[in-house]
């Protein structure tokens, strides 16, 4: 099999790749603005019997009980992605404009390499746990614990990371032994459409055990979330959309896990390297363009050296160009469509008209004729009650925000509706213990540390979601817990 970007996807349901029926939709390059294929519309019949072949696939076949099987399964699906690694990366570049620096970790390769620790983890777990004889009630009993899958997931991810948050969602919900529909943005329909090509075509996945829906039509993802055979919602995306997904879900009390918006802080305490601390927040903004929900948009700096913070950061955003995300170089690809394009520009005027001030980028790319792209902006003179530092742009916009000692750092990191990352730059360990004991949020690099590893969880405080994504937390979303008892 050869994936080529001008094949016009389908639909995977009941492990037959289909046409939707609402026909097709255009695929456009966020980096040329050109049309480049053509992906399946589904309907909400489409969605039905996905939905449908899910639930058959888990109630009449021995997935979920066959532990090895699913490990050979995912370790083969993992073996044939690697085979198709070049076509896959060239299509990444062209639909998700991912910088091809990024291919080679978290957006493409990184995710695919994971489903081996899903794999081994199958086979490590603790399927079954003896609690032991007791009396209750005066009763001798023996207790076993048992750890089984969930059901049917309904799987709803975003455009800007697909393979790795798509992967996220299958590896642990397979693993854990769910049948699977998944809903992808249709803006990156590609990156789901063709992994569930080589599923059909290339793995001993039963028929109904994942299942691929793309489409335009959002309603569908509400569909997934109030029909009563789907047993889990796993969504990763905005806040605002979280809500209705977790308000869909109430009627018929799915669980749900939810990976939402962050607003996250980089804190730099006044023992630090300020030029490099700053220097490295003003880079992470820039990567993907800032479309990332854990990247740190806040950088919070000692109000005595906020001339010296802004004057790092500045020249630090001036040297990356956002552009071809195909270059070896690139580190700023363009933002996913003109829509998003519109949005970041609309913060940029908005922080000028709060007071702050513009100090590096803020417009489009002079040598930029076509493509959404947005150049690498730093805003000053606004504080932490502006709506440029309060709200997610999800571009390459950095705000930056003085604070006059350890505590008050902490309290403006912690003046935010999200707590889903952060950072922390300096040089006494007791002084950074106290921080990252202060700061409210799901993960935290100190000096430079990364978090990100398949065998560590991921999530967020208050609004930046419910539960953990990755490791053997975010395994266990996919499980329930039962009680078994008998006479001992």
């Amino acid at each position: 099999m050869t994936l080529r970007p001008t094949d016009s996807s389908a639909l995977l349901i009941d492990g037959k790749l289909l046409p939707g029926s609402g026909g097709t939709f255009k695929i456009v390059n966020p980096a040329t603005e050109e049309i480049i294929g053509l992906a399946a519309e589904a309907t909400a019949t489409d969605m039905n019997a996905a939905v449908g072949a899910a639930r058959n696939a888990f109630d009449t076949t021995e997935w979920s009980r066959d532990h090895s099987f699913r490990a050979h399964c995912l370790r083969q699906l993992c073996d044939a992605l690697q085979s198709h690694i070049e076509e896959l990366r060239e299509i990444t570049i062209a639909e998700v404009g991912a910088p091809l620096m990024l291919t080679s970790g978290p957006q493409l390769e990184g995710p695919i390499e994971d489903l081996r620790y899903w794999a081994d983890l199958v086979e490590n777990y603790s399927w079954e746990q003896d609690l032991g004889n007791a009396s209750p009630m005066g009763i001798p009993t023996h207790r076993r614990l048992l750890k089984e899958a969930v059901g049917v997931v309904g799987a709803i991810t975003p455009w800007n990371f697909p393979h790795q948050i798509n992967f996220a969602k299958l590896g642990p919900a397979l693993a854990a032994g769910n049948t699977v529909v998944l809903k992808p943005a249709p803006d990156t329909p590609w990156c789901a459409a063709l992994v569930g090509k080589v599923i059909a075509e290339e793995t001993d996945i039963p028929a109904g055990v994942v299942n691929i829906v793309t489409s335009t039509d959002h309603s569908l993802g509400a569909q997934l979330c109030t029909d009563p055979r789907v047993d889990l919602i796993s969504f990763t995306g905005s806040t605002a959309t979280g809500r209705a997904v977790m308000a869909a879900a109430a009627n018929t009390l799915k669980k749900v896990f939810l990976e939402l918006g962050g607003k996250s802080a980089f804190i730099v305490l006044d023992d630090a390297d300020i030029r490099t601390a700053c220097s490295v927040a003003a880079f992470s903004v820039c990567v993907h363009a800032g479309q990332g929900c854990a990247l740190s948009t806040r950088l919070l700096v000692p109000r005595s050296r906020y001339e010296e913070a802004l004057a790092a950061a500045s020249r630090t955003m001036a040297g990356i160009h956002a552009g071809d995300p195909s270059a070896a170089g690139t580190v700023c690809g363009p933002v996913i469509s003109a829509r998003q394009r519109e949005r970041v520009e609309g913060y940029v005027k908005l922080a000028l008209e709060e007071g702050g001030t513009v100090v590096a980028g803020g417009g489009r790319p002079e040598n930029q004729a076509h493509g959404y792209f947005v150049e690498p902006t730093l805003i000053a003179g606004l504080d932490n009650s502006s709506r440029v530092a309060r709200e997610e742009i999800f571009g390459p916009v950095l705000v930056v925000i003085p604070f006059d000692d350890d505590e008050d750092a902490i309290r403006i990191a912690n003046d935010s509706p999200y707590g889903l990352s952060g950072s922390v730059w300096g040089t006494d360990p007791d002084r950074l213990d106290r921080v990252v004991a202060g700061v409210r949020t799901g993960t935290l690099s100190v000096n430079g540390g990364v978090w990100y590893s398949a065998d560590a969880p991921f999530g967020g405080y208050k609004q930046s979601g419910i539960g953990r994504e990755m490791g053997l937390a975010g395994f266990e979303e996919y499980l329930e817990t039962k009680l078994v008892a008998s006479p001992a």
